[in-house]
Formats: C-alpha cells, sequence, structure tokens
C-alpha cells in the first residue's frame, strides 16, 4: 500500500492513492500573484494539467496564492472544489467559471474522496485559513499549508499522530519590513520557538519544508530580504530538536511514493518542467543596501495615461470619500495617531522616478486635500503609479507593490507618538485594502471573460 506524493507550487500538493487523486491548493502559473516566480524556476504544460482527470481539488484559503482562478481555469468543470472560506462570494466565482460541484468546507468535519479522508482544522487565524489532516490508508498526512496552528488544534492533532509526513511551511515573511526597511534595519531573525514547539510535539517521521518556494523581478530586492530562513538553516533547526526526523525537500514537481516504513523518488509529474539549476536556496543579505522608490519605479513598466489619470482622480476624489466612511462610529477617530491632526504626504512616481506629491491634512475621519500646510510632516507613503493603478484595478496585493510607510526619520514629536503605530494604519493601505474581498479573483475573472 503506497502513496505518491508531488509538489506543485508553493502550498500546491498533488496526492494519489490507489485510484482516487486529488490536489491541493494547485497554482499552475508563474509568476502567479502577479510578481511571485517560481523557485527553482520551471514552466507548466497548460495542455496536460487541462486533460488530468482529478476526483478533488482542495483549497485552504481564499488568498490568490492558493486560490487563483487563472490556475483554476485549466481544470474540467466536472472536478469537485472544496474550499474553506467563510464567504459565499468566492465559491459563487468558481462556479462562474463553470464547475457545479463547489463545496464550503466545515472544519473538524472529514471528507471522504474515493480511498481518501481530508479533514480541515482551525489554523490560528480561524476566518481565513485551514490546515489538512489526510489520511491515506494507514498514511497519515499533516497539512499546515502557510498558517499557524491554533492551540486547540494543536492538542487535536498530537492525539491523532502518529505522523508519517508534515508538509511545514518553513518561511517566515518580512511583509511588514519591507514597508519600512529603515525601521528595520539589522534586526535579527529569529526561528519561531514556537514552530521548534509544535514540530517537536507532532514528531513526524519525515518533514517538508513547504509554502513559498518563489522569489520576486530578477532586479527585486525583496528576493534578499523578504525570505530569512534558508532550506539549510530549517533542515538545521529540526535536526536540532528532533535528530531521528527526516527532513525531505520538494521542489516542484518532484514526486515520492511513500509506505508506512519507506519513501523513495518517484516519476516527476510531467506536465511541470524543471528549468536550470534546481538545487537553490534563499540568499537573504541582513547588510542589503536598499534602493530608494525612486530606483525602484524605473525597474516597473511604464504607465500609461489613462492608469495615470485614473490613479489621479482616485487620489483627489474617492480616497477621500473611502477614508471617511473607514470609521463606523464616534469611539473609531477619537482614538489612535490620526485623532488629532496630522500632515500626510503620498509621493507618487512615475517610471522616470519623477514624483507627484500629494498633501492630506486628517483628523479622525475628516481628511482634506491641501496645496502647502504649516503642519509638519507626520507620516509618509510612497509608491510607484503603476503599482496603485495594479492594486485599483487588478487586484494587486500591498507585498508585490513595493510600498514604503514611513521610511524616513520625522520630526522627534511625531517619532514619539509613532512608537507603537502599526504601520499598516497608512491611510492608502486602509484605503486600498480595508473590507475589500477577492479583489485579484474578481480581476482575473474580468480578464478571462474578455479574453473568451
Amino acid at each position: 500500500m503506497s502513496v505518491k506524493i508531488s509538489r506543485i507550487l508553493h502550498a500546491g500538493y498533488s496526492i494519489e492513492f490507489e485510484n482516487t487523486h486529488i490536489l491541493f491548493d494547485p497554482i499552475f502559473e508563474t509568476p502567479f500573484s502577479r510578481n511571485c516566480f517560481s523557485f527553482p524556476s520551471v514552466v507548466f504544460d497548460a495542455s496536460q494539467i487541462s486533460e488530468l482527470k482529478l476526483d478533488a481539488v482542495f483549497i485552504s484559503h481564499y488568498h490568490d496564492d492558493h486560490c487563483s482562478m487563472d490556475s483554476l481555469n485549466l481544470l474540467d468543470r466536472s472536478t469537485p472544489i472544496y474550499i474553506f472560506c467563510i464567504h459565499e462570494g468566492m465559491l459563487e466565482m468558481i462556479r462562474s467559471l463553470g464547475f457545479f460541484k463547489v463545496s464550503s468546507l466545515q472544519l473538524d468535519k472529514t471528507v471522504e474522496i474515493g480511498s481518501i479522508q481530508v479533514t480541515p482544522f482551525p489554523a490560528l487565524d480561524v476566518d481565513v485559513d485551514s490546515v489538512f489532516h489526510v489520511q491515506a490508508g494507514s498514511l497519515n498526512i499533516l497539512n499546515v499549508v502557510d498558517s499557524w496552528i491554533d492551540p486547540d488544534t494543536l492538542c487535536v492533532l498530537k492525539n491523532r499522530g502518529p505522523w508519517d509526513l508534515i508538509l511545514w511551511p518553513f518561511q517566515t515573511m518580512r511583509e511588514i519590513e519591507v514597508l519600512s526597511p529603515s525601521r528595520f534595519k539589522n534586526q535579527a531573525v529569529e526561528f519561531p520557538h514556537e514552530w521548534l514547539q509544535q514540530i517537536q510535539l507532532l514528531n513526524p517521521k519525515i518533514i517538508v519544508p513547504s509554502s513559498c518556494q518563489f522569489i520576486h523581478e530578477s532586479w527585486s530586492w525583496y528576493n534578499h530580504a523578504f525570505f530569512p530562513i534558508t532550506y539549510r538553516r530549517f533542515e538545521n533547526e529540526i535536526k536540532s530538536i528532533l535528530p531521528q526526523a527526516q527532513v525531505m525537500r520538494m521542489n516542484p514537481g518532484v514526486s515520492v511514493t511513500m509506505t508506512k516504513y519507506d519513501v523513495y523518488k518517484s516519476s516527476p509529474l510531467s506536465w511541470i518542467k524543471p528549468i536550470g539549476n534546481q538545487d537553490v536556496d534563499y540568499d537573504y543579505r541582513s547588510d542589503l543596501l536598499i534602493p530608494t522608490t525612486a530606483q525602484i519605479s524605473v525597474k516597473i513598466p511604464p504607465v500609461k495615461n489613462l492608469e495615470r489619470d485614473r490613479v489621479y482622480n482616485y487620489c483627489i476624489d474617492e480616497l477621500p470619500r473611502v477614508y471617511s466612511r473607514l470609521y463606523q462610529n464616534e469611539q473609531d477617530y477619537d482614538v489612535g495617531y490620526f485623532s488629532q491632526p496630522r500632515l500626510w504626504r503620498l509621493n507618487l512616481y512615475d517610471h522616470l522616478s519623477q514624483i507627484i506629491s500629494l498633501n492630506y491634512l486628517i483628523k479622525g475621519r475628516h481628511i482634506l486635500r491641501v496645496e502647502s500646510s504649516n503642519e509638519t510632516l507626520a507620516w509618509l507613503t510612497e509608491v510607484p503609479i503603476v503599482k496603485l493603478y495594479a492594486a485599483l484595478e487588478l487586484g494587486e496585493s500591498l507585498t508585490s507593490m513595493y510600498m514604503r510607510i514611513n521610511d524616513t526619520q520625522l520630526e522627534p514629536s511625531c517619532e514619539a507618538d509613532l512608537q507603537d503605530v502599526d504601520l499598516l494604519e497608512d491611510p492608502l493601505v486602509r484605503c486600498l485594502f480595508n473590507g475589500v474581498f477577492g479583489a485579484y479573483q474578481k480581476a482575473q475573472l474580468k480578464r478571462i471573460a474578455e479574453n473568451g
């Protein structure tokens, strides 16, 4: 009795047991999420993917690096799709592609697909993520996807062992730190202590460093700043607590066959073609010289006139209205950094590094664009114009916008007040992303419809 397990990309896996074949979080694109390129490099054979006969697809959550309409669009429409998502709108979007068996996963409730059982469990963010217990015959597989495990879930999972294989998200992503690198300069990167405790408690026979497996554009400084934990470091950390465990790296397309007593290489997925050296590792550099937003903007394709106008009109007319609606009651704007008058500057960069500077005076829910002000600069946001356009119209996420927030030293009085303020309180970030759901997938569906 054996199970074939194959890596797709990021948190994507193929599992085959007896006559049952299911996929988890399948992404068949590079780049995906607009600027996440496969690492190591591969290409996908869309024609072969469209011919796959699958018994089911499981999606752990709705984020665009797990639930992509472009990827799902390649699959046979009779394929049952199971997704954990509290928003019915995402299920409707998948149905709009033509899938007629789309189901919402219920936490703690097992789904039987042929000879495989899949049970989703709560992740730490119970409204967003899930983790999967996969049972194939006598084999116990835990797919943690890219979430943190809820403490109560951890107790349940411990009792469901022993674990033959755990797919563990081995990367910590410095999503906040890259927004303001000067404020996190030379900060030590620790291996999460909770991971070691949890992995030791679960005590797997084999553990795969999972999730991520992508880099950004070839010129991007994120390639040396976003992912601080290498494959080598992960293996060393695991071996320090579980010397008997096997740490098994699986690149995209790589397959293994597992039994209760052994694991060995199997024939790779024919629809994933490796390109170049596959034995690459992340190259994190804590002393990296960080380029300015002006230097980054010249690397990005130029903004078109209509796109520039869309961004400018948004910043002048729409942004103030959106910002004022963020607050639902009096208490919301009587506290926080912007409860007193603050001058916010938004710098927009084009592909020639030219800057459009827009100034806003903010107090609570009230925001007013001003040409000049005697107020001290209290908040600074910088972003390439084309990236802001992409966020407005193409569902671009914050992690790929190359936005900078307060990446400078402000006046001492402001710096003192900023000590405990979250960078995500940024007015532009809040206007773009607060309460926004499925923007990336909606943009994908629009493009799919336009292309016929």
